[in-house]
């Protein structure tokens, strides 16, 4: 039965894309307006990963991340009026189900970012990238291959597939808003499409107009507020739809000064996806790295099946400069725990 499910689930266009818990983890999928938008830093780079459904199957899906990102032009003090670009790429290896449903993807993108006076910054940016996916169809079983009892992959099937690998071209576009109100606080918005080009993803040998991805729309908002030297708040919503499917994530993340100067940080927070999952947040800032981990902890009918376990996931982020005396860091550096 799951290699049925499976195999419709891969082959199906209208299936959702890869997506991560940890959505701000991963800011090159979520937008690429957000490469080489960095307030506190001239780099980031950053692993991500995630174990989806493996109380429920023999082979559970993992997708897996590698990214990272610079700023170059950056203006001195003295150019603040001046805008810079930002360069980076993100590798992204996703393995699903029975049928070893394997996709990599490759992008590399770009963004310009403008400020607008002294507290605020509009970015704008694109990707393009190869992707690729293979199956193994003979892991697969069809409905035609059962047999009263059970199925058998030695019956045949109706069910022929034209090729097991194919490739393809795609392209994402994005914008983003930032104000940076005080010291204190922070607020960022920004609306991607991605697909912009609508490639065909097909198995089966159609017409060349037909099972092309439906164009993805991401929104997001979220915000960093520094209540006082031990304690900040960063909330975070996130709204994605592509065809007929949507998805709604919210909640906050609070960070926790351990060590007086912002060098040792404690992570906690929680989150909701609407109608799948309650997802709890724990992690550990250390200089300038930061490991996240969060579990899904399904609240939907799935959680029949599973037991409401449904999938865990971690990020490993680093950020840092290049040089600490040069780049305009005056006019747009989030609110930090960190002593200058």
């Amino acid at each position: 039965m799951f290699g049925i499910w499976n195999f419709c689930f891969a082959v199906s266009v209208k299936a959702q894309d890869l997506h991560f818990s940890q959505f701000f983890n991963s800011p090159l999928t979520t937008n690429p307006a957000n490469t080489g938008f960095i307030p506190e830093g001239d780099y980031r780079l950053g692993v991500n990963f995630r174990n989806q459904w493996s109380s429920i199957m023999t082979l559970p899906y993992k997708t897996m991340s590698a990214f990272g990102d610079f700023q170059v032009m950056k203006p001195g003090d003295e150019e603040s009026e001046k805008g810079w670009l930002g360069l980076g790429a993100v590798i992204l290896r996703d393995v699903a189900g029975s049928g070893n449903l394997t996709s990599t993807k490759i992008y590399g993108s770009v963004a310009y970012h403008q400020p607008l006076g002294y507290s605020s910054l509009l970015s704008l940016g694109f990707n393009t990238g190869w992707v690729n996916k293979q199956i193994s169809v003979g892991n697969l079983k069809f409905p035609d291959q059962f047999d009263g009892h059970f199925f058998d992959s030695k019956l045949p099937t109706a069910a022929i597939l034209s090729a097991n690998n194919i490739s393809y071209f795609d392209m994402q576009v994005g914008m983003n808003y930032a104000l940076f109100p005080s010291d204190n606080a922070y607020v960022n918005a920004g609306y991607s499409v991605h697909h912009v080009n609508r490639p065909r993803e097909s198995f089966f040998n159609n017409l060349a107009d037909s099972n092309r991805l439906a164009r993805r729309h991401i929104a997001f908002l979220n915000g960093v507020f520094k209540l006082n030297d031990q304690w900040l708040i960063s909330p975070n919503a996130y709204f994605t739809m592509q065809a007929k499917s949507w998805q709604l994530n919210i909640g906050a993340n609070a960070h926790y000064n351990l060590s007086g100067d912002g060098e040792k940080q404690l992570l906690a927070g929680l989150y909701f996806r609407s109608k799948d999952a309650i997802i709890p947040l724990i992690g550990l800032g250390y200089k300038d790295l930061t490991f996240t981990f969060t579990y899904d902890a399904t609240i939907s009918t799935m959680s029949n099946y599973n037991n409401a376990r449904g999938a865990f996931e971690f990020s490993l982020i680093k950020q840092g400069m290049f040089d600490q005396f040069t780049g305009n860091k005056r006019d747009f550096k989030c609110p930090s725990l960190r002593q200058n």
